[in-house]
């Protein structure tokens, strides 16, 4: 199926999409007029915003509904995402927009990607809020340069405030989000820590919120938000914001950017802000996001199973782990197939090389591309980096041998990361949806 794809030209496979959007929308009675849609998008964190939004939202009262790549969630009922794919075709969005309707759900968060955007996946949804986390060179392959992939974040923007305001009459759950003249306004809230944040400030929306950790005058007209007096433990976060101080059990410093703009969302909605500060208290991090595997705590050691993949959130991972001051770091990972970012093997190789003891490079997701030879990619930059094979270095086909010879070389005090896919619950190989999931793997090599 996948070859017979690679030779439709895009423009059709898109025009289906679109089909199928408008057929979806048409099918289940245009759901997103009946709900609060919130669109979290960027380049990194929409998923675990996506995650941390939903828990603070209810904490206010809320109902929730939302889709992201972690998961499918209606009013407290969730399913893992098994389709290796977070905005779904075949009018799928819509069918879970119409169940959260059906449910009573207030707002609907949905993770909305550039190449969703490209594929026409958030046609026929009217959002009332959309989150940009941030902005940085990614995603090149699939979008041909980053001007590409940069223009499709910024034609979200422009079909969010270009679409019609919803009136609330008639609609008692959109009561609450009611501006003026019985409609509901249009809203934008931007992460200004990146150097792209005015292009994103520049359209027609009817309020306009930013956040980050560093001041700006990105746009004198925003309400803003500015995270300081940061501090970083094996607690978590701690954190001022307009002179109140805020933590959260979570770890990583890319997780004050992501705590940060959902308080920028509650203060949108009116959240009160200590309804806001306790939520985040009790945030539970995001599955397969610097998840530890609590079965290994007996044997000494520490497994973290994370979704990073990309350099930039590789290196957030391990600025996490050196936290812990491991005595040595063990890490399986690998690097995707199917067209996607090839010049990433060779960073995130020669990355890992550098700063992990062992490195164990392996299969990841490899679509229709040869697996051993991204395997060789990868790990020829690591050996660039000093490792040598068989020693330091071990390059290993299969996913779950290369997790078991990780735990099996583990000692008391050390670290052993797996990374590339966290709570994902398929591989994808040759066009077919494997069933996997990262973390049974571990929990099956430690029982071995």
């Amino acid at each position: 199926m996948t070859l017979i794809k690679s030779k439709i030209p895009k423009w059709l496979l898109n025009t289906r999409h679109l089909y199928y959007a408008w057929r979806g929308a048409v099918k289940y009675n245009h759901p997103s007029e009946q709900l609060f849609v919130i669109g979290i998008t960027g380049t990194s964190g929409k998923s675990s915003t996506v995650y941390f939004l939903r828990q603070v939202l209810e904490a206010a009262g809320f109902t929730v509904g939302s889709l992201s790549t972690i998961d499918f969630y209606i009013a407290g009922k969730n399913k893992l995402n098994d389709k290796k794919m977070t905005m779904l075709g075949k009018m799928q969005i819509q069918k879970y927009l119409h169940e959260m309707v059906e449910k009573k759900c207030d707002i609907a968060i949905v993770e909305t990607t550039s190449e969703g955007r490209i594929q026409h996946r958030h046609r026929f949804i009217n959002y009332d809020m959309m989150v940009l986390t941030n902005l940085y060179p990614e995603h090149i392959d699939s979008h041909g340069s980053f001007a590409k992939y940069k223009q499709a974040k910024l034609d979200i923007f422009t079909y969010v405030s270009t679409s019609t305001r919803k009136d609330i009459q008639g609609k008692a759950g959109l009561v609450r989000f009611a501006g003026d003249a019985g409609l509901v306004k249009k809203t934008a809230i931007v992460n200004t820590d990146h150097d792209y944040a005015r292009e994103f400030l520049k359209f027609p929306f009817d309020r306009q919120f930013t956040f980050g950790l560093e001041k700006t005058d990105a746009s004198s007209t925003a309400t803003s938000l500015i995270a300081t007096n940061r501090e970083v433990s094996p607690k978590g976060l701690r954190f001022d914001v307009d002179h109140e101080t805020f933590s959260a059990p979570l770890y990583g410093e890319y997780n004050f950017s992501n705590v940060l703009g959902v308080i920028a969302v509650a203060q949108a909605l009116g959240v009160d802000q200590d309804v806001v500060k306790k939520a985040v208290q009790s945030l539970k991090p995001a599955p397969g996001r610097i998840e530890c595997i609590s079965e290994a705590e007996k044997f000494g050691f520490t497994v973290i199973v994370d979704y990073a993949f990309e350099p930039v959130a590789i290196k957030a991972l391990y600025k996490v782990v050196r936290l812990l001051k491991p005595a040595r770091i063990i890490h399986v990972f690998g690097s995707t197939g199917g067209g996607r970012d090839i010049s990433r093997r060779s960073t995130v190789g020669e990355y890992v090389g550098k700063k992990a003891d062992i490195c164990i490079v392996t299969d990841e997701d490899p679509y229709d591309d040869d697996p051993e030879e991204i395997i060789h990619d990868v790990a020829n930059a690591a050996m660039r980096s000093g490792k040598k094979e068989g020693v330091d270095l071990f390059q290993v086909l299969d996913r779950g041998e290369a997790i078991q010879q990780a735990i099996h070389m583990a000692q008391k005090g050390d670290i052993v990361l797996v990374t590339g896919k966290g709570s994902e619950q398929a591989m994808v190989v040759k066009g077919k949806l494997v069933p996997w999931d990262d973390r049974e793997e571990v929990r099956k090599a430690l029982k071995n």
